[in-house]
């Protein structure tokens, strides 16, 4: 149990290496200008279609599965009672430091960027902006993520129904990048970017799971 639980420590940990590549990569290209801030040019001159009413309202609704508030207030609410059920701080404990660590580094990149969002009608640096990364992926990513794990490793659930999980993050994870692109609130790289910081904080928190053994948990 204790090989097992190691090496899925160090699995995680890889895969939050590599995702932390990726998010390295991406902000390389947006700080050198680089063929990736191309395509978001291209993609945010290209026709979109256009949402009113009704539609806006869902498509507005859609967004906010990636809204800050939201996700964390779900995460935090469904961790307590977890927590409580199985009579376990690591729920919660896991919650928190998923938040604070996704508000740390994004919020940090994102001041320090300040990158400006693609309704300015610029793509400028260090101009005040909060555009990279986005906000939105990554808290997708993570919070809902991280809460799927939560499910996956305190409830009754077999690994068909985690794999159902992990593609219902996903799912919520790129349909609020595409109602981004769609409503112009954030630029490709931006929810690229978000998506691999976000990705790398879920592992990394699996990661500190997997490390210190638990035996509420029922995987």
């Amino acid at each position: 149990m204790i090989i097992n639980r190691r090496k899925q420590m160090e699995r995680a940990l890889r895969w939050s290496l590599l995702f932390f590549c990726g998010f390295l990569v991406v902000t390389q290209q947006v700080i050198t200008n680089g063929p990736l801030v191309n395509f978001d040019n291209n993609i945010n001159e290209a026709k979109k279609p256009h949402f009113a009413g009704v539609s806006g309202f869902i498509l507005r609704r859609l967004d906010d599965l990636g809204l800050r508030g939201l996700t964390a207030t779900v995460l935090i609410i469904a961790a307590i009672f977890i927590a409580i059920k199985f009579k376990s701080w690591r729920p919660l404990n896991l919650a928190v430091l998923s938040l604070l660590g996704l508000n740390l580094v994004v919020g940090l990149s994102k001041i320090i960027l300040g990158r400006t969002k693609p309704r300015d009608g610029l793509d400028l640096l260090h101009a005040g902006g909060m555009s990279y990364p986005s906000g939105h992926a990554s808290n997708a990513v993570l919070s809902w993520g991280v809460l799927a794990y939560l499910i996956y490793r305190y409830a009754h659930v077999d690994k068909y129904q985690g794999r159902l999980a992990s593609v219902g993050v996903l799912t919520i994870s790129l349909t609020v990048c595409v109602v981004s692109l769609i409503r112009q609130t954030h630029w490709f790289t931006d929810l690229l970017g978000g998506l691999f910081i976000g990705s790398a904080l879920l592992v990394a928190v699996i990661a500190v799971d997997r490390y210190v053994p638990s035996k509420s948990q029922l995987h």
